[in-house]
């Protein structure tokens, strides 16, 4: 995990633990003076579920807040310009066709990206032939777009794992709930159920808010690394294709043998 996305739910954890205290002393201080928390608002929902309750919205919190880190740093990154800069192809394909290979790679280099790494790989195999640089176009291409979807799995996890997490909080909610009934004999009537179930709930609502956002973005940015993916092999074959073609040539020509020349008479 990124370590910028390591500090954000390490403070959002020491902020739940501070926060989860603070509330703790002032509902003792509210048992101490006889008064009751109100049961009506946007605070009374968070801490409906009571501690555990309310530490788990705060986990959905983080993972929320991660998330959206997720969705700004890939809407910055992976982007056309980003990962394809241009001219880049253009450039490199007007030096191969003058034949001066090693500024074609000072290039690439000049202009990291997805586009010119695929393209270094392959100039580091050009003496080897068209085959060795079409087997390093691929093996480049298939390492970068692992790397891409990797990158963008963290928001798969978070959309899979927040649902989890608000049945977590809705199961111990609902325990929490049976277990006030049946400490009172059955006297807890059908409104102090139904309070307990609705706190409970409130943990399944804050993990489908995260999971819903999460997963659709997930799906945007593989359908977005998808298409440039294909558009960068595209632009690689195109740099490539001027050798591409003098290797079929020479190819064709040595595989054509001259005709005899004509015997003189004697």
């Amino acid at each position: 995990m990124p370590p910028k996305i390591r500090a954000i739910i390490f403070g959002l954890a020491s902020l739940a633990q501070l926060a989860a205290f603070q509330w703790a002393q002032a509902q003792e201080g509210e048992a101490a003076v006889g008064q009751q928390p109100e049961s009506n608002g946007f605070v009374a929902i968070l801490f409906s579920g009571g501690v555990v309750g309310f530490a788990i919205l705060l986990l959905l919190l983080a993972l929320s807040v991660t998330a959206a880190y997720l969705v700004f740093d890939h809407l910055m990154t992976i982007r056309r310009s980003e990962l394809m800069p241009p001219g880049l192809d253009h450039t490199v394909r007007e030096l191969l066709v003058q034949g001066r290979v090693a500024e074609a790679e000072k290039a690439c280099r000049e202009q990291p990206s997805f586009l010119s790494f695929v393209l270094l790989h392959a100039l580091a195999e050009i003496e080897g032939g068209w085959s060795d640089m079409e087997k390093a176009l691929e093996d480049a291409t298939a390492e970068q777009a692992a790397r891409l979807f990797r990158k963008i799995e963290y928001l798969s996890v978070i959309g899979n794992i927040a649902p989890m997490v608000g049945l977590l909080g809705t199961v111990t909610g609902m325990i929490f709930a049976f277990q006030s009934v049946a400490s009172t004999q059955g006297a807890a009537g059908a409104g102090d159920l139904a309070e307990g179930i609705y706190q409970a709930l409130v943990t399944t609502v804050g993990g489908l808010i995260v999971a819903i956002p999460s997963l659709g973005a997930f799906a945007i940015f593989r359908s977005r690394v998808d298409q440039f993916v294909a558009e960068a092999a595209y632009l690689a074959l195109h740099v490539f294709s001027p050798l591409k073609r003098r290797s079929s040539k020479r190819k064709m020509s040595s595989a054509v043998s001259p005709p005899p020349p004509p015997q003189e008479a004697p």
